[in-house]
C-alpha cells in the first residue's frame, strides 16, 4: 500500500479516471443556485442532478471531479459529532466518476479495482464489496457480485445487504438503482477480521467507495433505456487509510490546520491530547467558514448565511474552552487557505475577504459572548432552583435573538451542565420570523411555476440579442390562471411565442416591455418572465381587440427602455471591473439589479468605500465610456471562458457551454504622462487611466455594442445593506442627465436664494454656519448665565433635617444633560448634603438624586432615594449612592414627589 499526501490521492485519482476518458469537470460551488432542496452541494453528483434527470446536456459522457461538500445535519453530521467522532466532518472533498449513459457496471467495477488494487496498492486481502440482495420489487444484484469476483475479489468478501445499505433514490421520481460499497478492514489484527464488521459502526472497518448503478425509473422502477454511473469516494477518508492512520484528524489534511491551532495557543502536544475534540472541531470549522465565505456565503441570521454563523461560532466558543482570550480564527484559516490554495484558488484569490470577514464575525460574537453566558448562567440557576431539567425554548430564543447564540450552542452549554433545551417551545418562538424569512423568499411570481410546469410547450427561442421586433405565433395563452384558446380586451394574460425578441428577467436585469400587435387585437406586455427552464412567458393586458392561439403577432420591444436597461447592464460590468482594480479582487458580485432608470450594484467588502476610492471607480469607469470600447460576446466553454479569466458569479448554475461578454478598454480614453506612464494617485493608476485589463464576465443578459453609447455614468451613493456587503447605485445616459441637471438647477436656486452667484455658493453656505455657530455661543452662553442665575435662588430653598442639608427642587430644563450639569453645580455648592431635583422632560416626570461622599460613609443612598421617589410618579429607577436618576409616566405627580424627598431622607438616617 502507498502512502500519499492528500493533493497525490486527488491528483491520480482525477488524472486515473481521465487516462479512461473522462472529462475532468471542475468542482461546482458549495452553494447550490438551482435546487431548492439543498442549502450546499454534498455530494459529487449535485452538480450533475439536471444531467441525469435528461434537463441538460453536457458535451461528454463520462466526467470525474473533486467536489466540495458541506453537511450541517443528518445521521452522521450534526455539528455535535465533529470533533469526538473521528471521521466526520462539516466540510469534505467527495472525488467521483460519473457516467451518462456510456458505461454501466462492467466498466465501472473493474476501474474501481484497477485504481485500488494497482493505482493506490490496497491490501486485497483487507478490502470487503457489499451489494444489494434484492427484494419483492427489485431483483439482486448477481451481476455487480459477480464482476467483482471475476475482477479479482474473493467470493466470500462480497456481501448481500438490503435496501438500506445498497439501494439508492434521489426522491419520488428520477433514476434510482442498487449501489456497490467499498470497506476496508484497517484493524492491527487480520484474525479477527469478518463480515459481521461491514456495515456496522466498528471503527475498524472503514467504508472507502460507493458506486451507484441507476437502472431504474423510481415512479415505475422500470429500467432505464440507458443507465448512468455515480460514484463517490470520500478524500478524508482515504486519506486516512493511505496514510496508516485511524482518523482523519490524524491526515495531513488536518494535522498542519491542528498544529496552528496549537501555535496560536502557544500550547502543546499534552493539552491537544487532554482536549483533542475541541481542536478537532476547531480546525474542520475553519476549513467550512473558509470554504462558505470564499463561495459567497457571510454570517447572517437566515439560511446559509446563518449556517456559516453557527459553525464560526462554534468553533470561536470551542476555543474559548481551550484558553483562547481574543479573536484567533483568522490565524487558522489562514493556514487552511495556504495548505488548500493550490487546489482550490478561490481560496488565495479571496484570501484578505475571508480573513477579515470571519475575523469580524468572532470579535462581534465574542463581544456578546460574555452577556450570553451570563444570561444563561442565571437562566440555568433558575431551571434548577424550580427543579427542572430543561431551559424554557422562550429563553432559548432570546439568547440567539439578543446575543448571537445560535441554538446549538446554547443546547451545547446545557449539556455540559446535565440540562436539555425545549426546542418546541423555541420552534414556537421563533414561528413568526421563520415565517417572515419564507415569505421574503417568495418570488413575485412564484405561483406561476405551477401554471407553466408540465405543459410540454417547446422551449422558446430568444432572438433579443439581434433583434427587438419580428413576427412569432402565439402557442398558449393564460388568464386567470387557466389555460384559454383566446382573450379579448381588458384580460390580463400571460402569452407563450414560439420565438420571441423579450429578454425574460434573469441574472438582475428586469424583463422587457412592449408590445404584440395583430390586425385583430393587440397586447400591452408589462413584465416578461421565465417561470418554467427554457419557457420565456409574456405578462400583459389585451389592450383591443382579441388574440387566439396560432395567430401569428408581431412582438415589439420598448426599444428606448431597452437601451437604458442595456446602458445600465454594461456600466454594471465596467462598475464591477473597476471596483476589483481599485478596491481589490475580493469586491465580488453578491446581487444587482439592472433597471432602465437606475442600476444597483451589491458586492462584498467589509468597510466603506472610501470617498477617494469611489471617485477613482467612477472616473476610471467614465474614462471607459470616453474610449467607446468594443462590447462583443461569444459562445465558448466554461473553462475556456474561466482560463480566459471571465468572472464567473457565486451561487449562480453555469452549464459547459456559457456566453462570456467581453469589454475591451478601447481607444485612448485615457490621459498619460509627458514620458508616456499612467499618472497615479496614492500608489493607485490614476482616475484616467480606467482600468488595468478588458472585463470579462459570464452573463446572459443584453448589451450595448461600444462603451460609448452608455454617454455617462454617475455614482449617486455607496452604503452597507448587510454583513460585509456594500452596495453602489448609479445612473447612465439619460438617467445620468436627468440628475445632473437636477444638481444644477437646485444650485441655481440656491444661488438665487443666497444672492450670490453658483459658483459662491459653498462660500456663503460656510459664511452662514459661521454666523450661525457664533450666534449659538452667545445664546448657549446667556442660558448659562440665566441657569446660573435660577441655581443660584435655588440654594435659598435648602432644609436641614437632622443636620443634613437638602435641596429638594422642581426646575425646568430642556434635556437630563442640563438636569445633571445643574445637579453637578448644586451639589458642589451644598459642600455636604443631598440634592433631588425632578423636571418634566419631554412630557415625562423625570427625578435626579445626588449625595455627598460624606453623607454616602453615613449611609445616605441616592440610588434607593431615587427609588422610592419614582414609585410616586409612576416609574422606576435606581443608581449608585452618590447619584442616581429615574422616569416615571404621570407628571402630574412631580410634586408631590418633591415633597416627600424631605421625609425619606430623614427616612434613611434612621434606617
Amino acid at each position: 500500500m502507498q502512502k500519499l499526501t492528500a493533493a497525490e490521492i486527488r491528483e491520480r485519482y482525477l488524472k486515473f479516471f481521465e487516462r479512461h476518458g473522462h472529462a475532468i469537470v471542475p468542482s461546482s460551488s458549495l452553494v447550490v443556485a438551482d435546487d431548492p432542496t439543498l442549502l450546499f452541494a454534498n455530494s459529487g453528483m449535485v452538480q450533475f442532478k439536471d444531467t441525469f434527470l435528461g434537463l441538460e446536456k453536457r458535451p461528454y459522457s463520462r466526467a470525474t471531479t473533486a467536489q466540495k461538500c458541506l453537511r450541517v445535519s443528518g445521521k452522521h453530521n450534526d455539528l455535535e459529532e465533529v470533533g469526538p467522532s473521528p471521521r466526520h466532518q462539516t466540510f469534505f472533498e467527495m472525488l467521483g466518476n460519473f457516467s451518462f449513459g456510456d458505461y454501466f457496471k462492467a466498466e465501472a467495477i473493474a476501474m474501481a479495482w484497477e485504481l485500488l488494487t494497482k493505482e493506490f496498492a490496497l491490501p486485497v486481502e483487507r478490502l470487503w464489496f457489499t451489494v444489494f440482495e434484492g427484494d419483492a420489487e427489485v431483483p439482486a444484484d448477481d451481476e455487480a457480485a459477480r464482476l467483482w469476483v471475476e475482477n479479482g475479489a474473493d467470493p466470500s468478501r462480497v456481501l448481500r445487504f438490503g435496501r438500506k445499505d445498497n439501494f439508492w433514490v434521489m426522491g419520488d421520481t428520477g433514476p434510482c438503482g442498487p449501489c456497490s460499497e467499498i470497506t476496508m478492514y484497517i484493524g492491527d489484527d487480520l484474525a479477527k477480521m469478518g463480515p459481521e464488521g461491514v456495515n456496522s459502526d466498528d471503527p475498524d472497518y472503514v467504508e472507502i467507495w460507493n458506486n451507484v448503478f441507476m437502472q431504474y425509473e423510481r415512479a415505475t422502477m422500470q429500467p432505464l433505456p440507458r443507465p448512468s454511473v455515480d460514484t463517490g469516494m470520500g478524500l478524508e477518508r482515504m486519506a486516512m487509510v493511505l496514510q496508516g492512520v485511524h482518523s482523519n484528524y490524524e491526515t495531513d489534511l488536518f494535522v498542519r490546520i491542528i498544529n496552528s491551532v496549537i501555535a496560536a495557543l502557544g500550547s502543546d502536544e499534552a493539552h491537544y491530547r487532554a482536549h483533542f475534540a475541541k481542536y478537532r472541531a476547531i480546525a474542520d470549522h475553519a476549513r467550512a467558514v473558509a470554504f462558505l465565505i470564499a463561495d459567497g456565503v457571510l454570517p447572517g441570521n437566515a439560511g446559509r448565511s446563518y449556517v456559516l454563523r453557527r459553525i464560526l461560532r462554534r468553533a470561536a466558543y470551542q476555543g474559548r474552552q481551550i484558553g483562547f482570550e481574543r479573536p484567533f480564527l483568522a490565524e487558522v484559516i489562514d493556514t487552511v487557505i495556504a495548505a488548500m490554495g493550490d487546489a482550490y484558488p478561490d481560496l488565495r484569490a479571496r484570501r484578505q475577504f475571508i480573513l477579515e470577514s470571519a475575523y469580524a464575525e468572532e470579535r462581534q460574537f465574542l463581544r456578546t459572548l460574555a452577556g450570553g453566558i451570563t444570561r444563561l448562567s442565571g437562566v440555568i440557576g433558575q431551571v434548577r432552583a424550580a427543579g427542572g431539567s430543561a431551559i424554557p425554548g422562550a429563553d432559548a430564543f432570546v439568547l440567539k435573538d439578543t446575543f448571537g447564540f445560535p441554538l446549538d450552542l446554547t443546547q451545547k452549554v446545557a449539556a455540559e451542565q446535565g440540562l436539555t433545551v425545549d426546542e418546541a417551545g423555541y420552534e414556537r418562538a421563533m414561528a413568526e420570523q421563520r415565517e417572515r424569512s419564507r415569505a421574503a423568499a417568495k418570488f413575485a411570481r412564484g405561483g406561476d411555476v405551477e401554471i407553466w410546469a408540465d405543459r410540454g410547450l417547446p422551449a422558446t427561442l430568444f432572438t433579443g440579442y439581434a433583434d427587438l421586433a419580428h413576427d412569432a405565433t402565439i402557442l398558449a395563452i393564460v388568464a386567470n390562471g387557466d389555460e384559454v384558446a383566446s382573450a379579448g380586451a381588458g384580460t390580463q394574460v400571460q402569452v407563450v411565442l414560439d420565438r420571441t425578441p423579450f429578454y425574460a428577467e434573469s441574472g438582475g436585469q428586469v424583463g422587457d416591455t412592449g408590445t404584440l400587435g395583430h390586425a385583430a387585437g393587440t397586447v400591452r406586455v408589462d413584465d416578461t418572465q421565465r417561470p418554467a427552464p427554457g419557457l420565456t412567458v409574456h405578462y400583459g393586458t389585451v389592450t383591443s381587440g382579441a388574440i387566439e392561439l396560432g395567430q401569428t403577432v408581431s412582438a415589439a420591444v420598448d426599444s428606448a427602455r431597452r437601451g437604458d436597461i442595456q446602458r445600465n447592464h454594461t456600466a454594471t460590468h465596467l462598475l464591477h471591473r473597476a471596483l476589483r482594480d481599485v478596491v481589490g479582487e475580493h469586491a465580488a458580485q453578491a446581487g444587482s439589479l439592472v433597471a432602465p432608470e437606475r442600476l444597483r450594484f451589491d458586492f462584498t467588502n467589509n468597510r466603506a468605500v472610501e470617498p477617494a476610492q469611489l471617485r477613482e471607480i467612477e472616473a476610471r469607469v467614465n474614462a471607459w465610456v470616453r474610449a467607446d470600447g468594443k462590447v462583443s460576446w461569444e459562445e465558448t466553454s466554461y473553462q475556456e471562458a474561466l482560463d480566459h479569466g471571465a468572472i464567473a458569479l457565486f451561487g449562480e448554475k453555469y452549464g459547459d457551454r456559457v456566453r462570456m461578454v467581453t469589454i475591451e478598454r478601447g481607444g485612448d480614453g485615457s490621459q498619460q504622462t509627458s514620458d508616456g506612464a499612467q499618472p497615479e494617485v496614492g500608489g493607485q493608476p490614476s482616475a484616467t487611466s480606467f482600468a488595468s485589463r478588458d472585463s470579462r464576465e459570464l452573463c446572459g443578459g443584453t448589451h450595448v455594442a461600444s462603451t460609448g453609447q452608455i454617454g455617462y455614468v454617475r455614482v449617486v451613493s455607496e452604503g452597507s445593506v448587510g454583513s460585509g456587503i456594500r452596495r453602489i447605485e448609479a445612473l447612465t445616459g439619460r438617467g445620468a442627465e436627468q440628475w445632473v441637471e437636477q444638481q444644477a438647477q437646485m444650485l441655481r436656486d440656491l444661488a438665487i436664494r443666497l444672492g450670490v452667484a453658483p459658483a459662491l455658493v459653498a462660500d456663503r453656505v460656510e459664511q452662514l454656519l459661521a454666523e450661525g455657530r457664533q450666534r449659538q455661543q452667545e445664546l448657549d452662553a446667556l442660558r448659562g448665565k440665566l441657569a446660573r442665575s435660577s441655581v443660584e435662588g435655588l440654594l435659598a430653598q435648602v432644609h436641614r433635617e437632622d443636620g443634613v442639608a437638602v435641596l429638594a427642587a422642581a426646575v425646568e430644563v430642556e434635556d437630563v444633560a442640563r438636569l445633571r450639569e445643574m445637579g453637578d453645580w448644586l451639589r458642589d455648592k451644598l459642600g455636604s448634603g443631598v440634592v433631588v431635583l425632578g423636571a418634566v422632560i419631554a412630557e415625562k416626570p423625570m427625578l435626579l438624586t445626588m449625595v455627598t461622599p460624606d453623607l454616602v460613609a453615613k449611609g445616605y443612598h441616592a440610588g434607593n432615594l431615587v427609588k422610592s421617589l419614582a414609585a410616586m410618579v409612576g416609574g422606576g429607577g435606581g443608581g449608585r449612592p452618590e447619584m442616581a436618576q429615574a422616569g416615571g409616566k404621570d407628571a402630574t405627580k412631580l410634586p408631590e414627589a418633591i415633597a416627600q424627598a424631605p421625609a425619606l431622607v430623614a427616612g434613611q438616617k434612621k434606617s
